[in-house]
């Protein structure tokens, strides 16, 4: 089992969902940090990669790949490019939280970058900007609270010069074991007011070189 990530064209059937212990999208996690020459962080590109039966899922919806190809044309990337970014709920923080010796990382709204097929997934590419500049360790972690989707972080990592990145994947085993003590859990309520997803992170550490 993977970890998970909310999308806004979810939010509508999540709350008709019967509460279980396991994810229903799939994605892949990549990121690019961004510095701003000096060392300090200013954004963060984010790639989410979503398993094949959701990417056929949203393209069906949209009445999108008529042909089954599995290759979107300019237009059909045109119209989809973005729409795993709108309707953020209020409070909705993208699955993405960074944490520093000074506290938590403020980002700023997502920019959508691009959109495009790759072996039956559709891959999506976008910009969360740092509004409060940013330098030294950070602990990241992707997760959707809700345990809605899981989300991996098993995505290409490109990190600030000078740093260096040590990922742990969360033990699945464990993170079951935690939530069943938490109890509650046949209230449909239960996951988003514990946000479960936290113990099905995986995490990566960036430590950095002082600056000179």
């Amino acid at each position: 089992m993977r970890r998970a990530l909310i999308i806004p064209a979810l939010l509508a059937s999540l709350a008709a969902t019967p509460v279980a212990a396991h994810p229903h999208v799939f994605v892949d996690v990549g990121l690019t940090f961004e510095t701003d020459g000096q060392g300090a962080l200013t954004g963060i590109e984010v790639t989410w990669s979503y398993d094949d039966l959701f990417s056929m899922l949203i393209l069906s919806d949209r009445g999108l790949d008529a042909d089954g190809d599995m290759v979107l044309t300019e237009a059909e990337r045109a119209e989809l490019i973005g729409f795993d970014l709108t309707d953020w709920p209020e409070g909705f923080e993208g699955a993405l939280f960074v944490e520093t010796e000074a506290g938590k990382l403020s980002l700023g709204p997502p920019e959508a970058l691009s959109i495009r097929m790759e072996d039956g997934h559709i891959v999506t590419r976008h910009r969360r900007p740092v509004t409060v500049a940013g330098s030294g360790d950070m602990t990241v972690r992707a997760f959707d609270p809700s345990y809605y989707a899981a989300l991996s972080m098993t995505g290409a990592m490109t990190l600030p010069e000078g740093c260096t990145g040590k990922l742990s994947e969360a033990d699945d085993a464990e993170a079951d074991e935690k939530v069943e003590g938490l109890g509650n859990t046949a209230d449909e309520g239960f996951f988003d007011a514990v946000e479960v997803g936290r113990y099905y992170a995986d995490t990566l550490i960036v430590t950095c070189e002082p600056l000179s």
